[in-house]
């Protein structure tokens, strides 16, 4: 049966960055959307912008487009945004999938999530941007990311990718009631973007309460290991 999915980026992404995926969803009879959001176009200014214009943004693609029964997938910080959009279109969707994301508690930031060294490395990034963005430093982005590619295709991604407003992991938002939309957390067998133990990404598919789809590769599987990442959203 052919299902809608909106696929929504973590951070530094636009929505090309879901292509690989995209088209194997396509071909198997999906339809797709991945919209890129605010802040996160090459060149774009997010010095005015908040979290809430993401959540919006999804939200009017979702109403605009007059979707339902739709899966709305969060990938990474991508889960901030699913979540606070489904606050506002319960009704139509299907179900909410977290895949290797952050599952937001209440009133606790992306920022307060992660471990005291990226805490440090986003603020200083922060600061000396100029416009209050971060972006991962290539060895960083190489070694805990996308360790799984090679080196050439590290060096483009990292090209590729885009600086993040830091408002967007400093802002909040409100975990939905439990049972409002069915969920479901994919888990990458091999994704050390945060390391296991406190910190661990595990502990989001728990907060759920569910147990996690696993899917292989690391953080970036949307360019390593499309076909497996595919699979897994297509189970969860």
């Amino acid at each position: 049966m052919s299902e809608t999915f909106v696929l929504i980026t973590g951070a530094w992404h636009g929505g090309w960055a879901w292509r690989p995926v995209a088209e194997r969803l396509r071909a198997a009879g999906h339809r797709v959307l991945t919209p890129t959001l605010p802040g996160l176009y090459d060149g774009a200014d997010p010095t005015a912008l908040h979290l809430s214009d993401c959540t919006d943004a999804v939200a009017d693609l979702i109403e605009g487009a007059d979707l339902s029964d739709v899966t709305l997938v969060g990938h990474s910080w991508g889960g901030y945004v699913i979540t606070g959009a489904a606050h506002r279109v319960a009704p139509r969707l299907r179900k909410l999938v977290y895949q290797s994301a952050f599952v937001p508690a209440a009133g606790v930031p992306l920022n307060d999530e992660v471990p005291p060294d990226y805490q440090q490395l986003f603020a200083a990034q922060a600061q000396a941007s100029g416009n209050n963005t971060v972006q991962l430093p290539f060895e960083v982005w190489a070694g805990a990311f996308i360790q799984d590619a090679p080196e050439a295709v590290q060096r483009l991604t990292h090209e590729l990718v885009v600086p993040h407003p830091m408002q967007y992991f400093t802002e909040t938002v409100e975990p939905l009631e439990p049972g409002t939309v069915p969920v479901a957390y994919v888990l990458g067998e091999d994704d050390i973007a945060l390391p296991p133990g406190e910190y661990g990404w595990e502990r989001f598919a728990k907060r759920l309460g569910v147990t996690p789809v696993s899917a292989p590769g690391g953080h970036e599987a949307c360019f390593t290991r499309p076909d497996g990442l595919a699979e897994a959203l297509l189970k969860a």
